[in-house]
């Protein structure tokens, strides 16, 4: 299969593109490689996946440098290539950074998501998949998380964004039959991650006898989810195109997420498991070999006390759900990040 996947030097793109390619697809590549962190980084991933392709006949591997609000790259590349699947993960990341650089949203998130959803109804892609995220959650009280919450009540710009999408492309669903399923991402955490997510912080933090910044002194609980959980997701996913079902919710008599009337989905990507912050510090000390340094705050602006997801959709369609346990995962993540030793660049 040939598949388009957004945001391929990010973090989740980077492990679902290298999956893609150890299984003999296709995958034609889409990032800005932008600053919002270290690019040396993310020249890395992409360094990785360049050396996994092969290099004749003729290349399964190829990445376009550019952002998603340019029209015309879009257009060129979706021109060039017929694809069976578009996994859109590009975005502007972050809920910290929207406070400071709203603009950045909007560009990449809404403009951006625009034209991936106007050249996938053109050229009739059979299925866009595209990354939603926990955020859009907000204030919602009621735990765990599930697809039929209302979800209007966000805390950030970046999680309004991410609402939006679920919005437009649900409108391209019904309007085009554009078969669509957003996939909302809980803390997502592993090898070759973001520097900025907490646990890629607090490593750095605690091996160079820096404090690390405990919000809500510690009261906060988190719903991590590895890596490898959220790939093997996005590939099921991607594989699946949405459909449209006559079920509906039997107490509001309307479509829920989960089973629109129209080819649109979305589902949890969760581990159904949250962790108190204070027990996911501590794990990543073990692993990591060091004790760190607290320091701790109040409650930042855009953070929620709690994020846990209700993964029953995603078990009903798929037979499967995330499963590996936090204290696997930082292991993975330590001997990675040991090896690399990032906190010494």
């Amino acid at each position: 299969m040939t598949y388009l996947v957004t945001g391929a030097a990010g973090f989740i793109g980077y492990h679902v593109t290298k999956r893609l390619l150890a299984e003999g697809h296709t995958v034609i590549g889409l990032d800005s490689v932008n600053d919002y962190y270290r690019t040396d980084l993310k020249e890395e991933r992409i360094a990785s996946l360049d050396s996994s392709a092969p290099v004749s006949p003729a290349s399964r591997w190829k990445l376009f440098r550019g952002k998603l609000e340019d029209p015309l790259l879009v257009s060129q590349i979706f021109g060039e290539y017929s694809f069976d699947s578009v996994i859109h993960l590009a975005a502007q990341a972050g809920v910290r950074y929207s406070l400071v650089n709203p603009h950045a949203y909007t560009a990449s998130n809404i403009e951006g998501f625009l034209n991936i959803l106007e050249a996938c109804r053109h050229n009739k892609v059979p299925h866009l998949a595209y990354a939603s995220s926990s955020s859009v959650y907000g204030l919602n009280r009621k735990v765990p998380f599930s697809e039929s919450d209302a979800v209007d009540h966000p805390v950030s710009l970046y999680a309004a964004t991410k609402r939006a999408n679920e919005l437009m492309a649900h409108t391209y669903a019904h309007l085009y039959g554009l078969p669509v399923t957003g996939m909302r991402f809980f803390t997502v955490y592993g090898p070759m991650g973001r520097p900025d997510m907490a646990y890629f912080s607090f490593a750095d933090a605690i091996m160079t006898g820096r404090p690390i910044s405990v919000f809500n002194n510690g009261d906060l609980m988190r719903d991590f989810t590895y890596i490898d959980d959220v790939v093997q997701a996005v590939i099921l996913i991607a594989n699946k195109p949405a459909a449209a079902t006559t079920l509906v919710q039997e107490t509001a008599n309307i479509p829920s997420a989960d089973l629109a009337s129209c080819p649109s989905r979305i589902y949890n990507i969760g581990n159904s498991r949250p962790e108190k912050l204070e027990y996911f510090i501590s794990t990543l000390e073990k692993v990591l070999e060091k004790k760190a340094v607290r320091e701790y705050l109040p409650m930042q602006q855009g953070d929620v006390y709690m994020t846990s997801a209700n993964t029953t959709a995603l078990e009903r369609d798929f037979g499967w759900k995330p499963y590996t346990p936090l204290e696997t995962g930082l292991e993975h993540f330590a001997m990675w990040y040991k090896e690399r030793k990032p906190w010494q660049q």
